[in-house]
């Protein structure tokens, strides 16, 4: 089969009303559409039966990086009172950001800007992309966000600034419950389904829980702005993967133990680390892209949210379940009612 590597190819038709704006009372009470790539079939189930579709001694990854609340307003000091959005993306050093900033256009360097809880920032420079750079006041910016910032919904969420009946709840529920690692500007979402309870089940089965951490940059959610998807360059993110979690996958992929990985940042977190003497352990970057054509090395099942049209997401799912087989399941989706994107449903491929 000829790949499909135009960019209209990952199109589809997606009715706004299915693009879930705030998440179910129950992060387990999802959809899971199961999707088996041997026989190309699809099955309509529920997130809470995910324990049914392990062995013991099968492994489960799970990204553990936390999102931290980057999103925070300012005023210019000398400026026209107007609140100015910031996307707090990168700390290049101590007490110095990178941030996308909105609108763009009334940050210059040099200008002095003003946040709450007494913080203070000075826009030192121009980073890739437009984005700014800022110097603050105190090496404890990170802790300040924390008091004044919110979760960093991606713009399809539809919230007003401040509105305080969801900024409790996007707290809480744009975050797995096994967060820990501060560092990701978006949720690593196919974790949100996760309770204690069920990660419990499926201890008690015997799956082995393994974490890795991938902090979620602008490369998961950069869009692909070529007509020929090869032509696409992925921004640069990190990830660590622990001599113990690198350990666990190699004996298991020796002993024929299935790895499922839970979201596109795990999968491309173990794929990214995978050379010819089995997973690495350590502080590592990538830039992978995965796409159809891609020849995976690890990673056997994985389960995932539905995606965004066009999105190099997408593109990494139909290489890992052919592009056929999904794009008939997202229609199928569409159908069913499926609840669409990070507060969304979920699809197990197996």
């Amino acid at each position: 089969m000829t790949e499909k590597i135009l960019l209209k190819d990952y199109d589809y038709e997606l009715p706004p009303e299915l693009i879930a704006q705030q998440p179910l009372p129950g992060r387990d009470d999802s959809r899971m559409m199961v999707l088996n790539r041997s026989l190309k079939t699809i099955e309509h189930r529920r997130f809470k039966e995910i324990a049914n579709f392990f062995e013991p001694g099968e492994v489960l990854v799970l990204n553990n990086s936390r999102v931290i609340p980057a999103r925070a307003w300012a005023v210019k000091r000398d400026g026209d009172g107007k609140s100015i959005e910031f996307l707090f993306i990168k700390e290049k050093k101590p007490g110095t950001w990178e941030v996308l900033c909105r609108p763009a256009k009334k940050v210059k360097e040099g200008d002095s800007l003003v946040f709450d809880s007494n913080l203070e920032a000075r826009v030192t420079g121009r980073g890739p992309l437009g984005h700014r750079l800022l110097e603050f006041n105190t090496t404890e910016v990170l802790a300040r966000l924390k008091e004044i910032g919110v979760a960093p919904l991606p713009p399809y969420i539809k919230r007003k600034k401040g509105d305080p009946r969801f900024k409790k709840i996007d707290a809480e529920r744009y975050q797995t419950v096994y967060a820990t690692r501060d560092g990701s500007i978006a949720a690593p979402t196919a974790g949100l389904h996760f309770t204690e309870n069920i990660l419990d089940e499926l201890k008690q089965k015997g799956v082995d829980i393994q974490y890795v951490t991938l902090n979620v940059g602008l490369a998961t959610f950069q869009p692909v702005r070529v007509e020929k998807i090869t032509d696409h360059r992925m921004l640069e993110e990190s990830f660590y993967i622990s001599p113990e979690t690198a350990g666990a996958i190699n004996l298991a992929r020796k002993e024929g133990r299935r790895i499922t990985a839970v979201g596109t940042t795990v999968v491309r977190t173990l794929e990214s680390a995978w050379t010819e003497n089995g997973l690495q352990a350590g502080e590592h970057t990538t830039r992978l892209f995965i796409y159809p054509g891609y020849h995976f090395k690890v990673v056997e099942r994985m389960l995932t949210n539905f995606h965004l049209p066009r999105s190099t997401l997408l593109m990494l799912v139909c290489a890992f379940a052919g592009y056929d087989l999904v794009m008939a399941a997202y229609r199928e989706a569409v159908r069913e009612r499926y609840r669409f994107f990070s507060y969304g449903d979920c699809m197990l491929i197996v």
